[in-house]
């Protein structure tokens, strides 16, 4: 796939709407290429006495190898941090310098950053800024008409294949709120804070493409989604989930396929889905699909001769549907010009050990070119989804040591090479680009329930007596062990969604959407083909998976993807950033 950005982002104008939630402050302008740079400026979080932001610039003049972006703000605006440019204020003048790796701007190259500041009264958006001294969003003089490539510019776009794909499917874009579960979080006591939220619409069975029990279908989430986007971009999220024999290692999420139906879920379930994502009538939106959660790494981590070895990955391994059905996924759903795949890379408490990150990333390779997929098919990858691991743990460094001991020999880090998911984000990034992924390969992670807010929220490191009293004092993911993975108590909603918030990240995303169950904590017959696991039990003492710890659940919990009213409630009370 390659990556490649096709409109120029222009004059700024709010996106707004409860339809949806604003990914960025623009709006597209027949003229953008005869003005000399153009800015998006999205204030992402707004809490009343403070708010973060993210900024992406566009050259559109000579390429350049640094940047400086400088705006004056109309009131009390202060900038206290920033990341991926170095931000500083004089007075009302805030200057953005580019950092070391993010110098060069191409003509028509653009680069992103954000930052965090405080206000009183009001918060409006910067009316100009300037790039190297040149103002942008204003119109230079130059030709604006189409040229002799679209001699009529009264004709709708031509869809293209897949090089018209942007660089990331999130900037300048609203995304989708899937109104089935923001009706359901807007009905509990508070939840109308965080009910327009974009969240992961699940495609978890065949059923479900055309809708179960008379709810939304794929069409009909598809035909909303064009409601919401109106004259601006929308991007709306599909989780691609039921793979033959899926979770082979975890019974709540088990599918109805069984592990040699590998022609149906071609035949009767990528096929469909294919099918309508390639309908002209939805060639305006950015579809982004997560294709296949928990499947890959198990082939890795839960295989003999491993003490986690289950016979249902051993068969999964030996007949490789795993493999062909992500390929096959990959190869069909990247065929249409505006789906963006993104395949699930697990996170940092599952694959970031040195014996399980690289055969990782290998059979990521090995899938993303089986069944006529290439690399090219694959737009980014996603961790921790519907996972609890931290975002940032900024009280200990995976590189501190106490007393002479590293904080990897720690229970807590038990020689994993990462602390949190943004490192493991980025470092897994890195990697699979030294594999022949595109270089401008994007991540998402998924913050809906790793906030791990509340009064249990550590404020600063642990006493450094001893180097697991110093990691366990100071972290913020609260679990007993970081392998318990099961509605999770003490949890918290995290970032909220936001596009480009770090280095080599689309977006921080709600992909599993907060409420929904991860498992029953007691066995509850569905026709689902969802079976109970222990690790949702509150009373299990555990397994090798985790240490053989408590699992650290929830009690009375229902079949997964149900609501799940207590546990909504307890991710709303620890959210970090917390609720207003």
């Amino acid at each position: 796939m390659t990556r490649s950005r096709t409109a120029m982002l222009a004059a700024l104008t709010l996106v707004a709407g409860a339809s949806g939630t604003a990914f960025a402050a623009h709006s597209a302008n027949a003229g953008a290429a005869a003005v000399p740079c153009t800015v998006d400026y999205e204030v992402q979080n707004d809490w009343g006495s403070g708010f973060t932001a993210a900024v992406t610039v566009t050259n559109n003049g000579a390429a350049t190898s640094s940047w400086s972006l400088g705006w004056t703000y109309a009131g009390s605006q202060k900038v206290s941090n920033s990341w991926n440019a170095k931000v500083s204020q004089s007075g009302a003048a805030v200057t953005a310098a580019n950092e070391s790796y993010n110098g060069t701007l191409s003509t028509g190259g653009s680069a992103s950053f954000g930052f965090q500041a405080t206000y009183s009264g009001s918060n409006a958006i910067p009316a100009t800024f300037t790039l190297n001294g040149e103002t942008c969003n204003v119109d230079d003089g130059g030709p604006t008409d189409p040229g002799p490539t679209d001699p009529d510019p009264t004709d709708p776009p031509d869809p293209g294949g897949p090089s018209d794909r942007v660089d990331n499917p999130y900037d300048g874009a609203k995304v989708y709120v899937n109104p089935e579960w923001q009706e359901k979080a807007a009905a509990e006591p508070g939840g109308d804070r965080i009910s327009d939220q974009p969240t992961g619409v699940w495609l978890d069975r065949i059923a479900a493409i055309e809708g179960v029990n008379g709810g939304m279908g794929l069409r009909d989430h598809l035909d909303e989604a064009l409601v919401q986007k109106g004259s601006g971009e929308l991007a709306i999220q599909l989780v691609i989930y039921n793979l033959p024999g899926r979770d082979c290692a975890a019974l709540a999420s088990n599918g109805e396929l069984d592990a040699t139906e590998i022609d149906r879920y071609k035949t009767e379930y990528i096929d469909p889905i294919a099918a309508i994502l390639a309908d002209p009538k939805y060639a305006g939106l950015r579809i982004v699909t997560t294709v296949e959660i928990d499947s890959l790494p198990n082939l890795v981590t839960n295989v003999s001769p491993r003490e986690t070895a289950t016979e249902n990955c051993d068969e999964m391994k030996a007949n490789g549907n795993y493999q062909k059905g992500v390929g096959y996924a990959l190869n069909k759903l990247g065929d249409t010009a505006n789906v963006y795949n993104y395949v699930d890379a697990g996170h940092h408490g599952w694959l970031g050990w040195d014996s399980n990150f690289g055969p990782s990333a290998d059979m990521f390779k090995t899938a993303a070119t089986t069944e006529g997929a290439t690399v090219d098919d694959v737009h980014g990858f996603i961790v921790n989804t519907a996972n609890y691991s931290a975002l940032k743990e900024e009280n200990f460094k995976i590189t501190d040591s106490v007393n002479g001991t590293s904080v990897r020999q720690s229970d807590w880090v038990d020689w994993n090479q990462y602390t949190d998911e943004l490192s493991y984000a980025q470092a897994m990034r890195d990697k699979l680009v030294t594999l022949g992924f595109d270089q401008n390969l994007g991540m998402l992670i998924d913050t809906s329930r790793n906030g791990w807010g509340g009064a249990a929220r550590p404020a600063g490191p642990g006493p450094q007596t001893d180097v697991n009293a110093y990691v366990d004092g100071g972290r913020y993911d609260r679990r007993i062990h970081l392998g318990n993975w099961c509605n999770q108590s003490g949890a918290g909603l995290g970032e909220r969604p936001q596009a480009s918030p770090a280095a080599g990240i689309d977006a921080y995303v709600w992909m599993k959407p907060p409420g929904e169950s991860d498992g029953a904590s007691e066995p509850i017959d569905n026709d689902e083909g969802k079976g109970f696991d222990r690790m949702c039990d509150p009373t299990y003492e555990g397994n090798p998976r985790n240490g053989g710890n408590p699992s650290g659940a929830l009690d009375n919990a229902p079949v997964s993807g149900h609501w799940f009213s207590a546990q909504f409630q307890e991710l709303m009370k620890n959210a970090y950033p917390p609720l207003s």
